[in-house]
Formats: C-alpha cells, sequence, structure tokens
C-alpha cells in the first residue's frame, strides 16, 4: 500500500472512531477542573481543599466534545432548513 493511501485511509478510520465516540458519549470531562467543577487548592499541611467554582463547566466538571457540538449545529440547521412554512393566519387553504 503506498504512503498516501495509507495515510487516508487512516485519517477515515481515525474519523470514523472519533465520530463513534461523540455518539457514544457526547460528554467530555472538564479540562480546566479536572471534571470536579472546582479547582483544587492545598492548605498549609498539604490536604487537598475545595477552592473556587469552575467557570469553564460552570461547575458540573462536563463539557461538550467538539465533534458532537458540531453535528449538533449540523443537525438544528438541518431541521430549520426542512421545516415546513408556517401558515400565516390571514392566509385561506
Amino acid at each position: 500500500m503506498t504512503l498516501p493511501a495509507l495515510a487516508s485511509t487512516l485519517l477515515i478510520v481515525l474519523t470514523f472512531c472519533y465520530a463513534c465516540v461523540c455518539a457514544a458519549q457526547p460528554f467530555g470531562r472538564c479540562r480546566k477542573c479536572d471534571g470536579l467543577g472546582f479547582a483544587l487548592k492545598h492548605d498549609r499541611k498539604g490536604r487537598p481543599k475545595r477552592g473556587k467554582h469552575c467557570r469553564r463547566c460552570d461547575g458540573h466538571g462536563i463539557r461538550i466534545r467538539r465533534g458532537r457540538h458540531l453535528y449538533n449545529l449540523w443537525a438544528r440547521t438541518y431541521r430549520q432548513g426542512t421545516a415546513p412554512a408556517p401558515k400565516h393566519p390571514a392566509q385561506k387553504g
């Protein structure tokens, strides 16, 4: 198999795997708080202590994956584009 064919096959397989992950698990752990929903601080003795509320995930500890976000945008645009036009109340028919 030539190098370009191998590279394109590998890219297609990785894209398919990421699409499966986005379909099965649309949410991932927040990178800023590591899925806790708050920052970890340490007191003087070195024990972990609850810190500030995470602003990125709003304290939930999860975030939506980029692939799932793009799919949601595409699906919303598709639904809006194929929806029947609302009938005007003054129209007869």
